[in-house]
């Protein structure tokens, strides 16, 4: 039995890493747009979107690895009720930023393990994200520094680097924020016997 990170994100696959764990990855084949359309239809929460979310990647992955131990994960953004994703550009970018200046956003990180196309385990934690009143011209600057990495994350941060210069405030769990919350997730692998950390 293998455990497989049912994504090829860097950043996740580093904190699985760094926490000790043993584990291939291999990529998840699924429109999330179109898996999360009829969920925003129904005005599902946010949480509730990324669990699908998280499912969905797991159980594309446990289908064509039977016996393995798969983790899915996702992350929704979500201000005001309204569920925000990655922009498709740096101008998008900037008005998603200006318009995250000065308001708290919600970030949900939900996990999911699925063995042999089912899910066996579910988790979400909750970060409230407070930005900073920010002006037009910090935005421009902090654009021109990070560079293409802001189009890589829904809120254009990454708080792990030079996106800590948008908060004012932070309620929530480091792991939380950066899109897998590792403390949670290995409880229950230790419980399922595939972690002996």
């Amino acid at each position: 039995m293998s455990l497989v990170l049912a994504s090829t994100s860097p950043f996740r696959a580093m904190i699985l890493a760094n926490a000790g764990l043993e584990f291939e990855t291999e990529a998840a084949d699924i429109d999330e747009r179109s898996v999360e359309a009829p969920l925003i239809a129904a005005d599902a929460t946010a949480e509730d979107i990324a669990v699908v979310l998280a499912e969905a990647k797991a159980l594309d992955v446990s289908l064509r690895r039977p016996g393995d131990l798969i983790i899915g994960g996702d992350q929704t953004l979500s201000l005001e009720d309204e569920l925000l994703h990655k922009p498709a550009d740096m101008d998008q970018a900037r008005r998603q930023l200006l318009r995250l200046s000065g308001k708290t956003h919600q970030l949900s990180a939900a996990l999911v393990i699925a063995q042999n196309g089912a899910a066996i385990w579910r988790h979400v934690s909750v970060a409230h994200m407070t930005f900073r009143d920010l002006s037009p011209a910090f935005v421009g600057r902090y654009l021109a520094q990070v560079g293409d990495n802001a189009l890589r994350s829904v809120g254009c941060y990454q708080y792990e680097g030079p996106g800590i210069q948008l908060f004012e405030r932070v309620d929530g769990d480091y792991f939380t924020i950066v899109g897998l919350p590792i403390l949670p997730l290995l409880s229950e692998l230790r419980a399922l016997g595939a972690a002996d950390v």
